[in-house]
């Protein structure tokens, strides 16, 4: 009698360890990718309108502080406005001395780019205004050039969570031209009165850099520096009030 032979179930040959480590690895790799573009599209948008506003507040200081120094401080109203009578000693004019204010314009742009500069740099000794900085900021993490450490909990949008997480450094870098003009203003105040408002402009383009993370933003501040009432018959000649001066810009580098 012929015996009937069963053929052996085919088996699987087992996957070789250097194979299953590449699939493991390459798993991980796959994982890691999913992860950080979920964070880099998702969470870093939030961290970086965060830490922009922080830029914007930080770099707000150099600038007031700047114009303060080098324009408010040093401008003599009556040398600022040339203006001129007539014979009956009525205003006939109102000019206004642009030459005057653009050197302090410039005075206050440089150390305004100089003292971003020195921030980018972690060279704090080296600006101006380090009362108002040291008040306001760690000395220790402006010398490693990092304006603010943002906690990782806040994305939670949760009191709770807010002061928890690791620690995010917001570093800044002044990446375009600082550009700076002086602007005036007439209206017409009460009965023959007419006030005069000068203007500061400042325009400013500064990176800012996260972790894995940066984008420009633009800061355009405009601070008043000068008041003036003018009594009496409204001239019917203003000069070249009521413009804006020509725009003086200092290269970033």
């Amino acid at each position: 009698m012929n015996r009937i032979h069963l053929k052996k179930s085919f088996k699987l040959s087992k996957i070789k360890p250097i194979n299953l480590m590449a699939v493991f690895i390459m798993i991980i790799l796959i994982g890691l990718y999913l992860i950080f573009g979920y964070i880099k599209d998702r969470i870093m948008p939030s961290i970086f309108k965060y830490g922009s506003l922080e830029a914007k507040k930080f770099s707000s200081i150099i600038i007031n502080d700047a114009i303060d120094k080098y324009i408010t401080s040093e401008i003599n109203i009556e040398e600022l406005f040339l203006i001129t009578n007539d014979g009956n000693g009525d205003i006939k004019s109102i000019d206004f001395n642009t030459s005057l204010i653009n050197k302090y314009l410039t005075n206050a742009t440089k150390s305004i780019q100089q003292s971003l500069k020195y921030i980018e740099n972690g060279d704090i000794q080296k600006v101006e205004y380090q009362a108002d900085l040291l008040e306001n900021y760690d000395e220790k993490a402006l010398k490693n050039g990092v304006i603010y450490y943002l906690n990782s909990g806040f994305i939670f949008n949760n009191p709770i969570f807010a002061n928890f997480g690791a620690q995010i450094p917001i570093k800044i870098s002044l990446t375009g031209d600082v550009i700076s003009n002086v602007s005036t203003e007439v209206t017409n105040y009460g009965i023959n009165n007419a006030l005069i408002k000068v203007y500061v402009n400042i325009k400013i383009t500064e990176q800012v850099i996260l972790p894995y993370y940066d984008k420009e933003i633009e800061l355009e501040t405009k601070v008043p520096v000068a008041l003036k009432l003018i009594s009496g018959t409204v001239p019917s000649y203003y000069g070249n009030l009521n413009t804006t001066t020509p725009s003086l810009t200092l290269p970033s580098d």
